[in-house]
């Protein structure tokens, strides 16, 4: 009854389709480039330090203000940012889909670290769009349908793309990429408006000032952001160079990691994603988050195994579905736990701020996590990923007696 619910709702099903546009360009700069710089026979260390290109991700705050205040002149404030982001990142893709890594590294950095930017942007507007329309109640079932179209559009992007540049080269493969966001746009026009009664805010001052006033004011705020930055820095170390641990550590093919890495992750995280979604509900906002968060720590010993016995299908398969399993849970929980932080007057520059503290892990580990490698080997290096997730699992216990953890609201 509830899927049924879902598909006459304009919109939660505008919101779950946006996910795919939301979900399209992240591993484009992210594993599937890191793919293409590794055939491309570039060294470990420039794979590592291409992690950087994401810093957008972390700074996406910055401009987020703008994006609360300005409304463009077509499409409405949230859809019309929408669609300004997917028209530069269709430009970007194709272009760079043009270049040569090995040839022309720089560029192509430069070339990713704009599509970062854009995505980023893009991920400013979808996010304020789904916190400013979803109901609180709708939250934890709402954000699994988001997450699950996210992760279908990292499985075509992650996945099928080193499928098909295995067969078709990675020109085509990054010009196909582009022209599904182009097709993303059609979900754009076609969306309703958020509720008119969430109104900009007054000045650029007022669209800066209050939101971050209205978030620091909160009770246990020095708790809730270390919180948010290390919640996820185990898995995302852990991630940083999964790619690279896989072709040239272990030696499978690009098939075997885009069927194997990219697809049994993607069915795993989805079932996770809605596991976590539905539990949520039973445990509330505390417990889901803490036996989410152990359960993500200990799937990381999986890749300990993983690298002990070598090249063996079977257990980076099962590796593979049990980490992203735990992470579609984890990941469910802190976006609830986010959202619920975000006052809706500021939902656009709130929730770009706190996003972008827990995605400080994945964008500025790489070179953390190629040292690590270089120093430890693959074994150690994923034995310290299961250390490194505790940090927050002691914080949260800290927060328990002076945060109200609700779906509806953190208080």
């Amino acid at each position: 009854m509830r899927g049924r619910s879902t598909l006459v709702n304009p919109r939660i099903l505008a919101v779950t389709l946006l996910g795919f546009s939301s979900g399209l360009p992240l591993a484009l700069t992210n594993s599937t480039l890191q793919a293409w710089f590794t055939q491309s026979g570039v060294s470990l260390a420039t794979i590592g330090v291409l992690s950087l290109v994401g810093i957008p991700y972390s700074l996406k705050f910055i401009w987020a203000p703008i994006m609360d205040k300005m409304t463009p002149p077509w499409w409405g404030r949230r859809r019309g940012w929408i669609g300004i982001t997917q028209l530069g990142l269709c430009v970007a893709l194709f272009t760079l889909a043009n270049l040569d890594p090995k040839i022309q590294p720089n560029w192509v950095g430069a070339l990713a670290l704009f599509v970062a930017f854009m995505s980023a942007s893009q991920d400013i507007a979808i996010d304020a769009y789904r916190t400013d329309t979803f109901l609180p109640s709708e939250r934890g079932y709402g954000l699994a349908l988001f997450i699950f179209s996210a992760r279908i559009a990292i499985l075509v992007s992650g996945g099928l793309a080193l499928i098909l540049a295995d067969h078709m080269g990675w020109r085509v493969t990054y010009e196909l990429m582009a022209l599904l966001i182009a097709l993303s746009a059609v979900v754009t026009f076609f969306a309703p408006e958020v509720p008119d009664h969430i109104q900009p805010p007054k000045s650029f001052t007022a669209a800066v000032k209050e939101p971050l006033k209205d978030l620091f004011g909160r009770e246990a705020i020095v708790l809730i952001i270390p919180f948010i930055i290390l919640y996820k820095v185990g898995d995302a170390l852990a991630l940083q160079l999964m790619s690279a641990f896989l072709l040239r550590g272990l030696g499978f093919s690009l098939t075997d990691v885009g069927v194997a890495y990219k697809t049994i992750g993607f069915a795993a995280s989805i079932l996770g994603a809605f596991a976590g979604g539905t539990l949520l509900g039973r445990l509330g906002l505390f417990r889901a988050l803490l036996f989410f968060g152990i359960a993500q720590a200990f799937s990381n010993l999986l890749f300990v195994l993983l690298a002990v016995v070598g090249k063996n299908y079977s257990v980076m398969i099962s590796s593979l579905f049990v980490e992203n399993f735990c992470t579609g849970m984890s990941t469910t929980a802190l976006l609830v736990f986010v959202t619920a932080l975000c006052n809706q007057k500021y939902s656009a520059t709130q929730f770009a701020c706190l996003s972008a503290l827990f995605s400080l892990g994945r964008i500025f580990l790489g070179p953390v996590a190629a040292s690590m490698v270089d120093h430890l080997g693959w074994v150690n290096f994923y034995a310290w990923t299961f250390v490194i997730s505790f940090p927050a699992i002691i914080l949260l216990a800290l927060m328990r007696t002076r945060v109200i953890f609700n779906a509806e609201a953190i208080a």
